[in-house]
């Protein structure tokens, strides 16, 4: 994928990915068909908003619909003005998500003619449509790197309980392309005019328009990753000195992976501020004295603490100072 490529090529690119992805959910389409997703109930406002359901799927089923939410995000990227670095991660996702989801082994698939089957530019629709699309397409592929990240986490703590470790830095390999996707995929769906998104759609995740206002706690995809990343540290809790003593491959993927986590809550500081500046988060309690970007600077703070003494280049700086707090 030509992801630094000139604007034109790189939408020829994206077109030609968006219509391999096409392809292959038409396939999987014929053995059976898609969920209507929209008739199962949602458990979340958050779940209805988004247009996100839960359900036992079968293997077919589940690549099915992840390859849907792809499929319809490539498109979206033809004509988003996302960077080369932002676009990389993102398809990297995309692609460990069809490979996660349909079983396929990487560099099987077959070369696709750059000329064959790739759809002209359709009606454009108004920029205003194009941008509250945008918003709901990127957190879809948010939610589907969260829980094949979550799954991919919790196949590595398995693996190494059964003192597999090969297969265990694989899947932690599989699950740091996911998470650094994360903020990709945030980005992909705050590429809007931050007036836009202050005018028009932000309103949209507050009362009257849903009943709750809309928060990152209520996403029930990211609660279940960072369940999988709590049971991970509690199979190897060790400190990297200790751990990169005996088994340093696993010391270096394992902080790979925290050092992706740390950096999505970096990149969601500076994200929030770029689209809200300091106003306040919608579902802050009015007595709280922070704004947005104060309490996702917070929770940046605190993961690094958490994981300062588990990789290479730890914050201890911020460490200390949250030990600190908690002594007092």
């Amino acid at each position: 994928m030509a992801t630094h490529a000139r604007p034109v090529e790189r939408a020829g690119a994206l077109r030609r990915a968006a219509s391999a992805a096409r392809e292959l959910a038409a396939a999987l389409s014929d053995q059976a068909p898609a969920v209507a997703g929209e008739a199962l109930q949602a458990e979340s406002t958050s779940q209805s908003y988004f247009r996100v359901r839960e359900k036992e799927l079968s293997d077919q089923q589940a690549a099915l619909h992840g390859v849907l939410v792809i499929h319809r995000a490539l498109q979206d990227l033809c004509e988003t003005p996302l960077s080369g670095g932002d676009l990389a991660l993102e398809l990297a996702g995309m692609r460990q998500a069809v490979v996660d989801l349909t079983g396929a082994t990487p560099g099987s698939s077959r070369d696709l003619d750059p000329t064959a089957n790739v759809p002209e530019p359709g009606t454009r629709a108004s920029s205003e449509d194009v941008w509250s699309a945008r918003w709901l397409i990127g957190h879809q592929v948010h939610v589907l790197f969260n829980v094949c990240a979550a799954v991919a986490v919790a196949d590595a703590a398995a693996r190494l309980r059964q003192s597999d470790n090969d297969a265990a830095l694989l899947r932690l390999a599989d699950a740091t392309t996911y998470v650094r996707g994360f903020p990709a995929a945030m980005t992909h769906a705050s590429t809007v005019p931050a007036d836009y998104y202050m005018a028009a759609i932000r309103q949209t995740m507050a009362p009257p328009s849903v009943d709750v206002p809309l928060s990152g706690r209520q996403h029930r995809g990211y609660k279940l990753f960072r369940a999988s990343m709590n049971d991970l540290l509690s199979v190897v809790p060790d400190s990297y000195e200790h751990l990169v003593a005996r088994a340093p491959e696993l010391a270096e993927a394992r902080g790979a992976l925290l050092e992706a986590d740390i950096i999505d809550g970096e990149r969601h500081v500076t994200l929030a501020y770029s689209m809200v500046h300091l106003h306040r988060s919608l579902a802050q309690k009015p007595e709280g004295p922070d704004n947005a970007v104060a309490e996702l600077r917070l929770m940046r703070h605190r993961r690094a603490a958490q994981y300062a003494p588990l990789i290479r280049f730890g914050d201890h700086y911020i460490a200390d100072a949250v030990a600190g707090l908690r002594h007092k």
